[in-house]
């Protein structure tokens, strides 16, 4: 019921910013905690930021400061603004969507490559 759809990833320098945005299918009401993770070259797959229904968000310490998460309920869309990028920042994102039951999707992943 939910399929999210990611945009905005890309290359950029190091000290560079990007914006993602990850946009599902069906009702706000059924949305409760929106995440992103990423997973980098060799890495596992790491939860980088959430966002609940009601506006609490939490952060990664490697990412504190310098991502924000926020969420656009009236547009099923949340966004991951990262600022300050790092070469250790070059991964897969992908957005997450908990919905009523506990039941998650996942967006298709965007490549971020940080150049340095």
């Amino acid at each position: 019921q939910v399929r999210p759809v990611e945009s905005g990833g890309g290359l950029v320098q190091a000290g560079g910013s990007l914006r993602l945005s990850c946009a599902a299918s069906g009702s706000i009401f059924s949305i409760n905690t929106m995440l992103w993770y990423r997973q980098a070259p060799g890495k596992q797959r790491e939860l980088v930021a959430s966002i609940t229904r009601g506006g609490s968000t939490d952060y990664a310490d490697s990412v504190k400061g310098r991502f924000t998460i926020s969420r656009d309920n009236a547009k099923n869309t949340v966004y991951l603004q990262m600022n300050s990028l790092r070469p250790e920042d070059t991964a897969v994102y992908y957005c997450n969507m908990v919905v009523v039951g506990s039941h998650d999707f996942w967006g298709q992943g965007l490549q971020v490559t940080v150049s340095s």
